[in-house]
């Protein structure tokens, strides 16, 4: 079976700064794989450069199509979504209009089925419709910016840090909803530094440090790696050595 998202020998610079080098990665139809690492790894930087907000050198294929002649709103169109860290709400508009935005590509008649399909998703954010996004939580705040990505009806939803900042109950709501998205077919690429819960959910994970990945494949045996356990998951297996 051919990947959803390939990605292939990709270099990433922040002028002659590469931040990701040579880095490839593939997301199948149905799962949900994760990039772990500490700040600064390059995994923000990645997400950004599949999404086309960054130049990228390399190859990148979304459902069969190399993306490199694509915009941003093309690869909207093509089922490809992105949650950035930072949510980038518009946080003088209410939580309704914030979504209806992310639908800005769909006919009327379909973001409505879209809106209800989020609502369903997150009952919060139907119980606070009219609500000015600043306003609401960080929780909140993250299920508005989902939301928001899932009015476009992707087939693969990019999440850059979705449990930042957040209290352990809402990340575990955000992790069941993921799990839920990939239940219902959306594939999901995770970038989170809380690597315990996201090998816990997750298919496959990679682990990046500086740029590159050093180690990937199982989310299992990632997170039953002893290395990996000592220097991300916060304990270490019987025996292991710290890296």
């Amino acid at each position: 079976m051919s990947a959803l998202l390939s990605v292939t020998d990709a270099h990433v610079a922040y002028g002659k700064v590469e931040a990701v080098r040579s880095v490839s990665l593939e997301v199948g139809a149905n799962q949900i794989v994760t990039i772990v690492g500490a700040n600064g790894a390059g995994k923000t930087t990645l997400l950004s450069a599949i999404m086309g907000i960054l130049p990228l050198k390399g190859r990148v294929s979304f459902a069969g199509q190399d993306l490199a002649r694509l915009d941003i709103e093309d690869r909207v169109a093509m089922g490809l979504g992105l949650v950035p860290e930072h949510r980038e709400l518009f946080v003088t508009m209410n939580v309704e209009d914030n979504l209806e935005l992310g639908a800005f590509r769909i006919e009327k008649s379909k973001a409505k089925r879209s809106i209800e399909q989020v609502y369903t998703l997150f009952p919060r954010l139907k119980e606070r419709r009219k609500q000015l996004a600043g306003t609401l939580s960080g929780g909140e705040q993250q299920m508005l910016a989902m939301g928001r990505a899932l009015m476009g009806a992707p087939k693969l939803l990019m999440l850059d840090e979705p449990s930042l900042g957040l209290a352990p109950i809402i990340v575990a709501d955000i992790f069941r909803i993921v799990t839920e998205l990939r239940a219902s077919g959306v594939s999901v690429l995770l970038v989170e530094q809380n690597a315990q819960a996201a090998l816990k959910i997750a298919d496959r994970a990679y682990v990046m440090e500086l740029g590159e990945f050093v180690l990937s494949g199982k989310a299992s045996d990632i997170a039953a790696n002893e290395q990996v356990a000592a220097s991300y998951l916060g304990f270490q297996h019987e025996g292991a050595s710290v890296l």
